[in-house]
């Protein structure tokens, strides 16, 4: 029986940018939360408690985006004309979130400059990753191999719409991840917006829900037909609980059952538009077979995921490992 290739690289590039969601998702849920905690010495912790794995989990993007190119050059091909756009305003976030984690501890006289960029970045880098997605949920016209639509086609109500639900969301991830990594003050204002973040995380996944499947044949077939209706079931339940969780660990004092119960509420996002898209990797008009680059170039990149991806898990992981636990208000990473 032949390996089919695609449908592997489309697995490794789909773990890829999953990983980068969550693990790139609290970091800019931080900064977005930066402005609701005045207080220099909060701010310092705050960065203190992303600055020794932000950057490590920039590497998720780069294996995305770069994998994408390699072994779907024709999804590539036809989803970045579509969102340029939001593309190089997130990657402009992105680099002003970076360079205001090295800057802002360099002055004192211009520290609250670098403050609102560190916020500014990630509200932006956050957002427009939400538009992006949202362009690509809302359909890709295809032609002849190409895209085929304008300029202008990723920016509609439903996208800007799935850019403020990200925000909102990776806000959730980052409160949840302060009151697991801190103590005192800081974590308890942290576990106090983490509560109403919940509940407005899951009615914008309950609103897209709602809405997503009006937006494609595909996608009421999918949800609303037989076998996979059971998803429809199933995925709510799961995201309920996963409130449940998140909830009642804040009201109970727990520090690490809010963070990873608010993962959960993103893997199932995520699984549920995986749901909604395959076969397709550009929604209703090509599939990852159809996209794939040729299955000697599929093979040989292979042999460099197998040893290249356990590599980047294993110093993620370690990394993690290190600096596990509560940060100590005395010591940090700068």
């Amino acid at each position: 029986m032949p390996i089919d290739l695609p449908f592997i690289w489309a697995g490794i590039i789909a773990f890829a940018v999953l990983a980068y969601v969550i693990l790139d998702g609290f970091d800019l849920g931080v900064g977005i939360l930066f402005p609701f905690f005045p207080e220099k010495h909060e701010k310092d912790l705050m960065m203190n408690s992303v600055a020794p794995v932000w950057d490590g989990n920039e590497t998720w993007l780069v294996l995305g985006g770069g994998g994408l190119l390699a072994v779907f050059p024709l999804a590539y091909a036809t989803i970045l004309p579509a969102i340029y756009a939001p593309i190089v305003l997130m990657l402009l976030g992105l680099i002003f979130r970076g360079v205001a984690f090295e800057y802002r501890w360099r002055t004192k006289k211009a520290e609250y400059l670098w403050n609102w960029a560190f916020t500014g970045g990630s509200v932006v880098a956050a957002f427009f990753q939400g538009v992006a997605l949202g362009a690509l949920v809302q359909g890709i016209p295809v032609e002849n191999r190409a895209y085929a639509g304008g300029w202008w086609d990723w920016l509609t109500p439903f996208s800007l719409a799935t850019g403020l639900a990200l925000v909102i969301g990776y806000a959730l991830l980052g409160a949840t991840w302060l009151v697991m990594k801190t103590s005192g003050d800081l974590a308890e204002r942290a576990r106090s917006l983490a509560l109403p973040l919940s509940f407005a995380t899951v009615g914008a996944m309950g609103i897209f829900s709602l809405w997503t499947p009006w937006l494609e044949p595909i996608y009421f077939e999918r949800w609303f037909g037989y076998p996979t209706l059971i998803f429809s079931i199933i995925v709510p339940a799961l995201v309920l609980g996963c409130l449940y969780l998140i909830v009642t660990g804040l009201k109970a004092g727990h520090d690490a059952r809010p963070f990873l119960a608010a993962l959960g509420l993103f893997v199932l996002g995520y699984a549920g538009i995986g749901i909604s898209f395959y076969p397709y990797i550009v929604p209703s008009s090509v599939t990852i077979w159809e996209a794939a680059a040729p299955d000697e170039s599929l093979a040989f990149l292979l042999y460099g995921a197998v040893v290249l991806v356990p590599m980047i898990l294993g110093y993620t992981a370690y990394a993690y490992w290190v600096f596990r636990g509560k940060l100590d208000p005395d010591e940090g990473y700068h």
